[in-house]
This record gives structure tokens, C-alpha cells and sequence, in this order.
């Protein structure tokens, strides 16, 4: 099981505490977590990855065991601590201000 912790607007719209878990068959990429959480919340569609594009969403970043994956492929494979259950991967919303 993939434990995934979502920014607070994220949990509303789902309607879920702030960690979920979703399972992943193959390969743990980004988009293979991503799939798996659109596929067991249909309402999160389109709010962290553009429909057509695929690309992250403006404002949002990926994170897991302290490193920035927010730059990274959709295809690059996740921590093994992240497979294991044993860390979440972190969907946080960016902070702007001025």
C-alpha cells in the first residue's frame, strides 16, 4: 500500500482525512501513484495533473523521503520506503505571497 498525504483543499474535495493509501500494481512512478488515487477518488481528476497534458498543476509539488520530485518525470520511480509503505508521498500545495 502507497500511503499518499493530500494538501487540505484536496481532502475536502475527496472528502478524506489527510493520509490515504492506494495500491499500485507494477512499477511505483509518480504516475502509477497518481492513476491509483484518481482511480479511488474520481473527483480528484484533473486537480493535480492538467487532463491533457498530464503535467503537475501549477502550485502543487511532490515530495518523499526529504527529496523534491516536483521537477521530476511522471515515469521516475518512487523510494523504495515509499513502496514499502514505510514514508508517504506528499502532494503539498505551494505557499505564494508577497
Amino acid at each position: 500500500m502507497i500511503r499518499v498525504v493530500l494538501p487540505y483543499h484536496l481532502r475536502n474535495l475527496a472528502g478524506v482525512e489527510s493520509e490515504v493509501t492506494v495500491e499500485v500494481d507494477g512499477e511505483v512512478t509518480i504516475a502509477a501513484v497518481l492513476d491509483a488515487l484518481e482511480a479511488r477518488y474520481p473527483v480528484l481528476k484533473g486537480t493535480i495533473r492538467d487532463h491533457a497534458t498530464g503535467r503537475r498543476r501549477p502550485f502543487l509539488r511532490f515530495f518523499a523521503c526529504q527529496h523534491d520530485f516536483s521537477q521530476d518525470s511522471m515515469e521516475v520511480l518512487l523510494p523504495a520506503e515509499v513502496v514499502f509503505g514505510a514514508e508517504p508521498f506528499l502532494v503539498v500545495g505551494s505557499l505564494a505571497g508577497g
